[in-house]
């Protein structure tokens, strides 16, 4: 082991050593137009009420922040634990926000007031959407303690709560496929889940009922943990796991797999981008990696985030990534863009060789605020390795 009089070095292996100063040197890359924000991102989505890239993202220091290039971020206070999910109300006027505290938080969007906290739930809240049922706006919440819950969005009651995985919830989605015809709006909705248990389960949800379909039977199409579930515009599935691979589910063949993309490494996110047909995924590697949607070939990789890379957002050909590492980037999907980001991959990678020094000297802004505690550390690590 390498001799150090930094106290910051007792303790460390030489690789865990080496391992802080790849990514010291790599935290000053400009890759991506990073904006820096004060502590770990650990969930983003889109802003619906806005055509341009602005995202809401879940932050470790208990905040949810609007951050869009060029304006001053908005930011919701009110969790003193990491939150991990966000939805917005299908009015556009509430704003959602799942927590460690096993809490949803909301607030109104317009004056980011706080307004009803929904209490339930015994674990870890770790994924969120909302919807309009019927008459209804609502909120399904899905936890570390294996339950599905669905709140009345108004009053905080709960509708239902749905057992079934063994583990923890790990990510909701809304099938696309839905009966709209009645008139005074969809009826029953069939809820999508994946849990750190593998398996994909389906829910058929109205106000007044809510059953699983096929208990018996869930769907297996990873070997361990599903961190995430997207529909594209043919109502198939797209899936990422800590298996290293995405996968798309064929709606017309019962769901099993009929794309596999081996990403490697831990999946924490995929998006599908439909102007070029690329799916993108990202996780652990730290990279976000473009694919041809048709035929599975791996198109580039934007390499930028120096630690996980926990969501991904895909507006008209750009992608917003966050990562674990405090930071917000995007990515140009257009043709031109991506020909030239692949050629200045290789340059780099020819100079790497050569052994040159690529790392921009400009450092970030510190990110040292809004850090967890030791012990927060080691809780947030074993969230996101939970894939046994």
């Amino acid at each position: 082991m390498s001799a150090s009089n930094d106290p910051d070095h007792f303790f460390q292996t030489s690789h865990s050593l080496a391992e802080t100063e790849r990514k010291s040197r790599k935290s000053k890359n400009k890759n991506g137009n990073p904006t820096q924000l004060p502590s770990k991102i650990l969930a983003v989505i889109a802003d619906p009420r806005c055509t341009g890239a602005a995202v809401f993202i879940a932050e470790s220091a208990g905040n949810v922040r609007r951050v869009v290039t060029n304006e001053k971020d908005i930011i919701y206070r009110g969790p003193t634990a990491p939150v991990t999910s966000i939805a917005i109300s299908p009015d556009g006027t509430r704003l959602l926000a799942g927590s460690w505290d096993k809490t949803i938080w909301s607030w109104s969007l317009a004056n980011r007031q706080p307004l009803l906290r929904y209490r339930g739930h015994t674990d870890f809240v770790k994924s969120i959407i909302a919807l309009r049922l019927h008459h209804e706006d609502i909120v399904v919440s899905g936890g570390a303690d294996a339950s599905i819950i669905i709140w009345n969005m108004q009053s905080g009651a709960k509708i239902h709560v749905l057992k079934g995985h063994t583990r923890g919830i790990l990510d909701l989605a809304i099938d696309p496929v839905t009966d709209d015809s009645a008139k005074d709006g969809i009826r029953e909705i069939t809820i999508f889940s994946a849990g750190s248990d593998r398996e994909i389960r389906r829910w058929q949800v109205s106000l007044e009922q809510a059953e699983q379909l096929d208990p018996e039977t869930p769907i297996l199409a990873h070997e361990t943990s599903v961190y995430a579930l997207r529909f594209d515009a043919d109502g198939d599935l797209w899936t990422a796991s800590a298996d290293g691979t995405t996968k798309c589910l064929s709606r017309s063949h019962q769901f099993r797999p009929d794309t596999t993309i081996q990403h490697g490494d831990y999946v924490r996110a995929v998006a599908l981008e439909d102007i070029g047909g690329y799916v993108l995924t990202a996780g652990r590697s730290e990279d976000v990696k473009v694919w041809d949607r048709g035929s599975g070939d791996l198109v580039h990789v934007f390499v930028g985030h120096y630690e996980e890379v926990t969501g991904l957002v895909v507006f008209s050909q750009r992608c917003v990534s966050v990562s674990i590492d405090g930071t917000v980037r995007t990515w140009s999907l257009k043709p031109e863009d991506l020909q030239k980001a692949r050629r200045e991959l290789e340059e780099d990678q020819r100079a790497l060789m050569a052994g040159d020094d690529l790392v921009d000297n400009n450092t970030p802004e510190d990110s040292t605020a809004g850090d967890l505690t030791e012990e927060e550390e080691r809780e947030l690590a074993e969230l996101m390795q939970d894939d046994d």
